[in-house]
């Protein structure tokens, strides 16, 4: 994505975790735009579940100059065991015959290591405004002004273009389609997840309890005193205000895993205590359009995968290069914007559509169901390595727009 003199357009970009950053990376790279990324945390984000990068994804990072440090960065878990009720081992596979990935290939890596890497890559050349958040914007259409914005701080500026980069819940899509539940698919799960002490000593692995309609996973990630800790639970609908609810929330959980054995009965404790506990709904953003005027979406705020599928990240990072790459390669924002929906759309639904065995493989709802899983894991151990999923690489990224 080359230089070019002629005057550069103004893009506010709202969120700082991974598309806001690789999107705002793409634009400044060009030199076609000023970029301004607003994050409502004070400060980068820390912390949250490891995250993977796989088929086309690995491919943004290389183009990104990032890869040799995600590749330092990779966690190369060793294993996964999963457990009867009793806590017995059912079966240990490799932790990569899980993921349909690519061993050696792809990438499994902290957020927040990713998420710094991005950040470091336009600190010292975009804009980043810390502990702010749009309230407003009005887009003045065909008159050519921009979109005028207004932020909880009471600045008031104007850009020729604006992006949500921010998240499931995004506040952007609310302004720009309306609620949330006009546009959300609940995948019949609800979950809870945290960080704990690493009472088991356990390194670079993952442990899996499963009764039918319920899982508890411990997840060492190379850090010898804690872990990442995760409940999950069947419901047949979304429990929103008790999962909103700083009390609600951790009670339904226990309740919920009132009989279980195992570790979920200190994991349920340590919930209480946990000092980054989030709570939600397993669920996807199934939107007709990802623009409208001079305002798009990017990431889970256009097109959430849930966490079936593994391929949240890796669709946020293939949808910024592939939205910057249309702002380039048009310079009316209408068309991009319709390139950028056109081009991508069907990358899109190909992964949204691996939450159809995301959902039955890990986290079966009957008892037949779950021993048919555990036959299905026995089988790993004899097969060969996995081949990659179709929809893993089921775009090949246009060459950078010049």
């Amino acid at each position: 994505m080359t230089t070019h003199t002629s005057a550069k357009r103004s893009v506010l970009i709202s969120g700082a975790s991974v598309s806001g950053p690789a999107l705002a990376y793409w634009l400044h790279r060009s030199g076609r735009f000023e970029v301004t990324v607003v994050e409502k945390a004070p400060a980068l984000r820390a912390g949250g579940y490891p995250i993977d990068i796989r088929g086309t994804a690995v491919e943004v990072v290389r183009r990104a100059g990032l890869l040799p440090r995600l590749r330092e960065a990779h966690l190369d878990a060793r294993r996964a065991t999963f457990l009867d009720a009793g806590g017995e081992v059912i079966v240990s596979v490799k932790a990569s015959a899980l993921a349909g990935g690519v061993e050696g290939h792809d990438l499994e890596v902290r957020r927040e290591d990713l998420s710094a890497l991005l950040y470091e890559s336009v600190r010292d050349d975009v804009e980043f405004l810390f502990g702010d958040s749009l309230v407003a914007f009005e887009d003045s259409g065909q008159s050519g002004q921009g979109v005028d914005v207004t932020f909880r701080s009471g600045l008031r500026r104007t850009f020729d273009l604006v992006v949500g980069a921010d998240g499931m819940h995004s506040a952007t899509r609310a302004a720009l389609f309306g609620p949330e539940e006009r546009y959300h698919r609940y995948l019949g799960y609800c979950f809870a997840l945290f960080t704990m002490d690493n009472t088991l000593g356990l390194d670079r692995e993952l442990l899996m309890w499963n009764t039918p309609g319920r899982a508890a996973a411990l997840y060492a990630t190379g850090n010898p005193d804690e872990v990442h800790a995760f409940l999950t639970f069947h419901r047949p609908e979304p429990p929103h205000d008790a999962l909103r609810d700083p009390e609600a929330g951790p009670d339904l959980v226990a309740s919920v895993f009132a009989d279980a054995g195992w570790e979920v009965p200190a994991m349920v404790g340590a919930l209480r205590e946990a000092a980054d506990p989030f709570l939600d709904t397993a669920g996807q953003i199934r939107l007709p359009h990802w623009s409208r005027g001079r305002v798009a979406l990017v990431g889970d705020a256009a097109y959430a995968p849930s966490f079936l599928t593994g391929q949240g990240t890796s669709l946020a990072l293939v949808g910024a290069y592939m939205l910057a790459h249309s702002l380039l390669a048009h310079p009316d924002h209408t068309a991009a914007f319709a390139a950028y929906g056109r081009d991508l759309r069907e990358f899109v639904a190909l992964n949204q559509g691996l939450v159809d065995d995301g959902g039955a493989r890990l986290f079966p709802l009957t008892t037949e169901a779950l021993e048919k899983r555990n036959t299905m894991l026995r089988g790993l151990v004899a097969l060969p390595a996995p081949t990659p999923r179709p929809a893993h690489t089921a775009l090949v990224l246009p060459r950078p727009a010049r």
